[in-house]
């Protein structure tokens, strides 16, 4: 198997149909919360839905560049979106993200080796292999935080 289509499975297992690292990913667990959930603050931490749009942030802006346009994202407007207020604005983030996540796979898994070589936009950057590598890791680590705060947001049941 070519190596850019062992990133598209990494990519594919974290973000949109995978269960074997986690036993979920990413768009089964934000797929039928509700809105009010993904919206809830825990003191000082991110919400899920300010998680959902900052993993999707960065897949937008580097798919921006696979499919040859420039790299315009900027770490600090990373967490920056218009408020959610409705189901359909939530909807509309997961909507996103799991087109935005599907595409990236896509396209990640048409690369040759020869081009995951290649430098990403500017040398300082590194290669597209470490880039992509690099969204795989931020979806992970970010992944974490999602569960922790749904298992936190979980209402306290007695059996």
């Amino acid at each position: 198997m070519k190596l850019a289509q062992q990133l598209a499975n990494r990519l594919n297992e974290v973000l949109i149909n995978g269960k074997w690292v986690t036993g979920t990913n990413i768009k089964s667990e934000i797929i039928n919360l509700d809105w009010k959930t993904a919206t809830k603050k825990i003191n000082n931490l991110n919400s899920i839905a300010d998680l959902v749009f900052h993993i999707d942030y960065y897949i937008a802006g580097v798919l921006n560049v696979l499919e040859g346009g420039d790299l315009e994202i900027k770490d600090k407007f990373s967490f920056n979106y218009p408020p959610i207020k409705s189901k359909k604005d939530w909807n509309a983030l997961v909507s996103k993200f799991c087109k935005d996540s599907e595409k990236f796979i896509t396209l990640v898994s048409n690369f040759t080796d020869k081009e995951l070589k290649n430098s990403f936009v500017n040398p300082k950057y590194g290669d597209f292999y470490r880039n992509i590598n690099v969204i795989i890791e931020h979806s992970y680590y970010h992944f974490g935080q999602i569960i922790l705060l749904k298992k936190m947001l979980k209402p306290i049941t007695k059996d």
